[in-house]
């Protein structure tokens, strides 16, 4: 009879249910880092008519404050890559994050989208930029060429090439760029399919 009770007992209370492992995100070591020319390092390359703002060849990690850190020479040659193989496969793995991803898509006073923004925690954002499905996502909406801008790590802005449209939003980006410990570039890049992006001016008042 004890035996009993203690089998019924055990239905009545099965067991909960393991809940499956979720394996963690790897971390990602091909990221091209857009940042300001005075963190220019072994491992950085400069786009066209690019003045104030190198490109850095940079990893996540751990232990970074910011999370993502430049690769040091033990790092990089682990990889076994020139800059230029590290460019190439940093573009097709900034395409694979940036496809996971919606922007926002701001209206402007005459509820026409006037910008698009991606933003977050994360300060992988600023590497979107170097994407070449880029220009491609906002063609229909912005037209063949668009005009990006990344004051920081983590966003980037997306708007149609029309420099008075810009303008507008010129103070605040300037703060931004000016304000966060993680700037990215004041320069901003005009962009079309099959390109790279290339520095048309700056939203700082700098000269290019």
């Amino acid at each position: 009879m004890r035996t009993l009770i203690c089998l019924l007992l055990f239905t009545a209370n099965p067991l909960p249910a393991q809940q499956p492992m979720v394996p963690e995100r790897k971390l990602e070591s091909l990221l091209l880092m857009p940042e300001p020319k005075a963190m220019r390092g072994a491992y950085s390359i400069t786009l066209p008519n690019s003045q104030q703002t190198v490109f850095t060849c940079y990893r996540e990690s751990t232990s970074a404050v910011s999370g993502v850190e430049p690769h040091s020479v033990d790092t990089f040659t682990k990889l076994g890559l020139s800059v230029e193989s590290f460019t190439a496969r940093a573009k097709i793995a900034a395409d694979k994050r940036l496809l996971q991803l919606k922007p926002e898509l701001i209206k402007g006073e005459d509820g026409r989208i006037a910008y698009a923004v991606y933003r977050g925690d994360s300060p992988l954002y600023a590497t979107l930029l170097i994407a070449p499905s880029l220009p491609k996502i906002f063609a229909e909406l912005f037209g063949r060429e668009i005009w990006a801008v990344t004051p920081d790590r983590h966003s980037l802005y997306i708007f149609p090439a029309k420099e008075e449209l810009l303008d507008e939003f010129a103070a605040d980006l300037a703060e931004r760029y000016t304000s966060d410990p993680f700037a990215a570039s004041c320069e901003i890049f005009a962009i079309k399919a099959g390109a790279d992006p290339k520095v048309i001016a700056t939203f700082t008042g700098e000269v290019p």
